[in-house]
């Protein structure tokens, strides 16, 4: 058994664009654009929806959004999720970057949230 959680809601933005995609998004979501201490391709997006983390993230590709799940179990996550019919575009050991039926990227990582919300909000798996 193990238990999971939708986590968070990535922007990714070609570096270039990040700190304008900020910008706008901490503005339309009526949120205040904070970088994330030690990981810089992050932006968060503080106060964008309450207990879901919502970045800006950098990347080297074409804009897209995508979803991060966090699990007390990795593996035994990514198998329920590959069971479903998603496949593994990357494993990074600690966590996977998956790929939903009809394209959407998606990242299965270990438990993120702060205080007792994954607690409380996560489903129980078999």
């Amino acid at each position: 058994m193990h238990r999971s959680r939708l986590f968070g809601i990535f922007i990714d933005t070609p570096l270039a664009d990040a700190g304008a995609a900020a910008t706008f998004w901490s503005a339309a979501l009526g949120s205040t654009a904070k970088p994330v201490p030690g990981e810089e391709e992050f932006i968060a997006l503080t106060g964008a929806f309450p207990g879901l983390a919502v970045d800006v993230q950098a990347v080297d590709d074409t804009p897209r959004y995508h979803l991060d799940i966090e699990t007390d179990d990795v593996p035994a996550e990514a198998a329920r999720l590959i069971a479903l019919g998603a496949v593994v575009e990357v494993d990074n050991g600690g966590h996977q970057t998956l790929r939903a039926p009809g394209g959407h990227l998606f990242c299965v990582v270990p438990v993120q949230s702060e205080g007792d919300l994954f607690d409380r909000e996560a489903r129980t798996w078999d």
